[in-house]
């Protein structure tokens, strides 16, 4: 049963989302009130966005063109980071330079098609799809006014490529590293960011709340005061405290299991957070519930989720949060914590009935930079 309205027909959409997935960036665009049409092939993704009245196209990037989407202003995107990323095989980062070439061979107008599919993972050149979008919309002159990419931090190289090719076609671009503890967050992540804008001069988003340390820092006097990491225990409210034990490794020693306490954010949410471990004092505690690692991923608590493999759905999206503060950043505002606080609050059921008394309530928080 479909939960909230649905987005109006996708061609009509302000936002084109690549590689949607659940739905991430669609519910931070939601919160900023933006439509949006998102482009994923994973059923089960799509059974989570149908089930949440997303606005979505099932299918591969790979065969789709901006020319579906003649109102999108915003091309936005997060790839598959399962060739990238430190807990894959890294093919990837294999192929980083390979990958850097045909981004130059991509500027020059040549059809590198053919060898993408030819690698040895061709996930690996899924990292490229958003460059095709951009350039074939420059090209028909409807070229999109914000583009906002997120990955790994090992994909920092490519948003950097790229933002080199975006620059001459009049964009202006910045590329960063952010951590999500610091958008407020309740878990510690790292995502390589990728903004451009042929407006403005767009800046990575300003922290609002505090890097996780085990240690603390003393903030230098010219600092602005930041709010204390979210935490998992004032995100979950089990009522006790407990210890959350991770389901990977680290330092590559398999057994060597971080540990966080309820009073800090939890390590980075992947497809295998329902092997997280939970311990009182009294003993270990239920695993977390799927409501659970979706709400440290910030999603509404009653966020619809659908379809199988619901842990891997969850450990794929971006935090709503940290994109709402990206997408934000990409359009020239700046969020104040109070206005994601009442979002993030807001059951996703209530959304239709009280999403617009709640822009109206918040709008003296949200500024135009």
């Amino acid at each position: 049963m479909t939960l909230v309205q649905s987005d109006p027909s996708p061609s009509d959409a302000q936002m084109v989302d690549l590689f949607a997935g659940p739905g991430g960036l669609d519910v931070a665009a939601r919160w900023l009130g933006l439509t949006v049409a998102g482009i994923e092939w994973d059923e089960n993704a799509c059974a989570t966005r149908r089930t949440a009245g997303l606005g979505t196209v099932q299918g591969d990037v790979r065969e789709h063109g901006p020319a579906e989407f003649p109102h999108a202003t915003i091309l936005a995107g997060g790839p598959p980071c399962q060739t990238y990323t430190v807990a894959g095989a890294g093919a990837g980062r294999k192929a980083l330079d390979q990958v850097l070439s045909f981004i130059a061979r991509m500027a020059d107008g040549d059809d590198v098609t053919t060898e993408l599919a030819a690698l040895d993972d061709e996930r690996t050149g899924l990292v490229l799809q958003p460059l095709r979008w951009a350039l074939e919309a420059h090209q028909a002159g409807n070229a999109y006014e914000v583009i906002v990419l997120e990955q790994v931090p090992a994909v920092l190289p490519v948003w950097e490529a790229m933002a080199r090719v975006l620059e001459p076609l009049g964009y202006q671009t910045v590329t960063g590293i952010l951590h999500a503890e610091e958008y407020g967050v309740p878990q510690t992540r790292r995502r390589a960011i990728l903004i451009a804008n042929r407006d403005r001069v767009p800046v990575l988003p300003a922290p609002t709340h505090q890097r996780f340390r085990r240690k603390a820092v003393n903030e230098s006097p010219d600092q602005p005061a930041l709010l204390p990491c979210q935490s998992i225990g004032e995100t979950l409210d089990r009522g006790e405290p407990f210890v959350l034990v991770s389901n990977y490794g680290t330092g590559g020693d398999p057994k060597a299991r971080g540990r966080r306490t309820s009073k800090e954010p939890a390590f980075t949410v992947t497809g295998k957070v329902s092997r997280n471990r939970l311990f009182s004092d009294k003993g270990e505690l239920d695993r977390l519930k799927v409501s659970e690692a979706g709400r440290l991923q910030t999603f509404p608590v009653d966020y619809p989720w659908a379809g199988k493999d619901v842990a891997q759905q969850i450990g794929n999206a971006i935090p709503p949060r940290l994109a709402a503060h990206v997408l934000a950043a990409a359009l020239g505002r700046e969020l104040a914590p109070e206005f994601l606080d009442t979002m993030t609050r807001t059951k996703w059921i209530d959304t239709d009935d009280v999403f617009a008394d709640i822009i109206d309530e918040a709008l003296s928080l949200v500024s135009h930079v």
